[in-house]
């Protein structure tokens, strides 16, 4: 079959591509911006890439028009606290506007458990986005599930943030509602079943692991697994709001994420049966399998994809080729050079900064400047990277979002994202005489920006310079 991949970049698109291509489909995978399509070459040459933003009035011609199947994959949830909503009915409009065009039979829209009376705001925007899908010249099939448990996910990795770094915990009431993760393995296993199937057509579908828990029970369960105890109290006295400053303090996760996984937080999401599961013959994991797998990914360094790496984890609001094009006029720049003896072991430095690793001089110096943004508001250093040895146009790193990591070219090219009064970029460059570049360059706003920039510039003599000096060490 040729399929149609939205949100192909996203966490769910990069688990489900792969899969898809193993059971011989041909596959389009639609993205807003192609530079950002991190999959490996090897999947890159296997699939049909398309830039097309649903979010804007699309020409139809952009997208084949032999399509079978498509995969509705997107969500605005991250981006926004106030209109995300309206982002999300606008996109799924032109989406049924764009498959007029095409052959499509069957769309296929992983949604969220939607069977409280009262939903939260991310819940009702699913199923409103159902509804619209529904009218849609195509058989639709909604899988609706609700928490998901994988390496990269934002659950898994709020939950572990929580549990690492938290072994007692003071939390909000909402701890104690119920909800029923599921594996991601399963996710795709739903995905990929009901492609082409009929009996699906046309039908809604909740899906769940096989445990009810409540998010108390998740973080205990994980402490559990993880071979430590945590303790936990709950009071009734948190609001919304310092439950969301909470998460956002405590773990890597935005503040308007945060928000919109509060409101949710507080809906109980429990599957109203399990006639898929039958249907097809899924065996779902556990909680615990789920965590086990997570971490087998994790130690292996198989991490697919993660949240982090959305776009809307950050401050970047644009395409990233708005970015590309570092200032020369009305700029403040820190330039420095060194002789580079091994090319391939500085490269290798180059592609493994940030995160774990570090920046390579004064990580304590980088640390607090973590925390301050995160005081401000800003992603601060929890977002860590996906990859410990790969970097791809778009990944989040640490308090950067990278803009170009070309190996060939040797060419790195960062931009900020931490909160500042201005735009700072940082690049790396090997030239052919062997020599690396190494260049911070900061666009103020105003007096402001002026002033920020010389109140920290004593500091770049001990970091900018220490870094690029351990960067070309062997």
């Amino acid at each position: 079959m040729k399929i149609l991949l939205t949100g192909a970049n996203g966490y769910i698109g990069m688990r489900l591509l792969p899969n898809l291509l193993k059971l011989g489909h041909q596959v389009v995978c639609a993205v807003r911006d192609k530079k950002r399509f991190s999959a490996d070459a090897s999947i890159r040459a296997q699939v049909d890439i398309v830039e097309i933003d649903f979010l804007e009035e699309n020409s139809v011609s952009v997208l084949p028009k032999d399509i079978d199947a498509a995969y509705y994959l997107i969500h605005s949830m991250a981006s926004s606290t106030s209109d995300f909503d309206k982002k999300e009915a606008i996109a799924a409009q032109n989406f049924n506007s764009c498959m007029t065009a095409t052959q499509v039979q069957q769309v296929i829209y992983l949604s969220g458990i939607v069977n409280e009376e009262k939903l939260s705001k991310h819940l009702s925007s699913r199923k409103n986005v159902e509804d619209i899908l529904y009218q849609g010249v195509f058989n639709l099939t909604v899988l609706r599930a609700g928490i998901i448990v994988g390496s990269g996910s934002s659950s898994f990795e709020i939950v572990r943030d929580l549990c690492e770094k938290l072994p007692f915990m003071i939390t909000p009431k909402w701890v104690l509602t119920k909800t029923q993760p599921i594996a991601i393995r399963d996710i795709i296993s739903f995905l990929t079943g009901v492609l082409g199937n009929k009996k699906t057509y046309n039908d809604s579908f909740d899906i769940g692991g096989p445990d009810v828990l409540t998010y108390k029970d998740m973080l205990k369960r994980y402490a559990k697994i993880r071979g430590f105890k945590n303790w936990i109290i709950t009071v009734p006295i948190m609001t919304p709001k310092l439950s969301s400053y909470w998460l956002y303090f405590v773990t890597s996760t935005s503040y308007k994420l945060a928000v919109n996984l509060v409101d949710s937080m507080k809906m109980e999401v429990v599957a109203k049966d399990n006639k898929l599961q039958q249907l097809l013959g899924v065996r779902t994991h556990t909680y615990e399998e789920a965590i086990a797998m997570a971490f087998k990914k994790i130690e292996q360094n198989l991490v697919i994809s993660s949240w982090k790496d959305s776009i809307a984890s950050g401050q970047i609001r644009a395409d990233l080729e708005k970015y590309i094009q570092v200032p020369k006029y009305g700029v403040l720049v820190d330039k420095r050079s060194v002789a580079v003896e091994d090319v391939e072991h500085t490269l290798k430095n180059l592609w493994k900064i940030g995160g774990e690793t570090g920046w390579y001089y004064g990580n304590w110096l980088w640390k607090i400047r973590g925390f301050m943004d995160k005081l401000n508001g800003g992603p601060g250093l929890r977002r860590g990277r996906t990859h410990p040895d790969k970097l791809f146009p778009g990944d989040a790193l640490d308090f950067w979002r990278v803009l170009l990591a070309d190996k060939k070219a040797k060419r790195l090219l960062l931009f900020a994202e931490m909160r500042m009064p201005g735009e700072a970029w940082l690049e790396f460059n090997i030239d052919n005489k062997n020599t690396l570049h190494q260049v911070a360059t900061f666009r103020p706003k105003g007096l402001r920006g002026r002033l920020y920039w010389y109140s920290v510039l004593p500091f770049h003599h001990f970091i900018f310079g220490g870094m690029i000096k351990n960067l070309v060490k062997i």
